[in-house]
Order: structure tokens, then sequence, then C-alpha cells
């Protein structure tokens, strides 16, 4: 697999606490998880369960305990989910996502400078 499986919003939040540390067993990632999810153990066992069948996880056998981990890092999902982005709302052109954001008041000043000297060509 070339290209990591998409995730949901929810799994997101499973891969942002292994992208972290790892490997993890489910109990460790069930204690990693924020409070405020309000997640059973079983809902957060059934998401590393999916995520391990989507291809996003592995998981090792130590003994008797099941240890997790991420089978892409982090910035190579985060390039994907970019690209799928940015190709379902604006064509695939990032000029209509910085005009949109810059038109909504998103983009600070600091972003602006920063992006100028990025896009600057360099000097000969």
């Amino acid at each position: 697999m070339k290209h990591p499986p998409q995730v949901s919003d929810a799994e997101w939040q499973v891969m942002e606490v292994l992208w972290r540390t790892h490997p993890l067993t489910a109990n460790e990632v069930i204690a990693a998880l924020p409070k405020a999810t309000g997640w059973k153990p079983n809902t957060v066992r059934t998401l590393l369960s999916r995520l391990v069948k989507k291809g996003a996880l592995k998981v090792l056998q130590e003994g008797s305990r099941y240890l997790y981990m991420p089978r892409f890092p982090r910035e190579q999902h985060v390039r994907d989910e970019s690209e799928s982005f940015l190709g379902r709302l604006f064509g695939g052109r990032a000029r209509g996502l910085l005009l949109h954001f810059a038109e909504i008041g998103k983009l600070t000043e600091a972003d602006l400078n920063e992006l100028k000297k990025i896009l600057k060509p360099p000097a000969e």
C-alpha cells in the first residue's frame, strides 16, 4: 500500500496517540486518549481493530500482549488528506484555498509574510 488509508475523525484521534508514542497496547491507548472523548474501552478497541483492517496500523504480538503502531508517518497522512481536501474543494489548486483563507481573515499578517518569503523567487 503506497498511500495510507483514509481515516475517520474518531480514528484520527487514536492515530494521534500512536504517532506520539508507539508501540502501545490497547489499554495504553485508552489511557492516553483525552477523557473528553467519553469513549468506553470497547469503543477504542473497535477503532483499533478498524485501523488494523484498513491498514493504517500494524499489530505485533508480544507474549499475551498486542502492540499497535502506525504503518505510515503522520506527515504522509496529512499530505494525502490535504491533497484530497484541496482536490474536492478547490479543484486541486492551492491558490483558491489561500484566497479563501485570505478573504475570510484566517491568515494573519505573519502568515502572509511567511507566504511571501516562500513564494519569492530566489535572487539571481
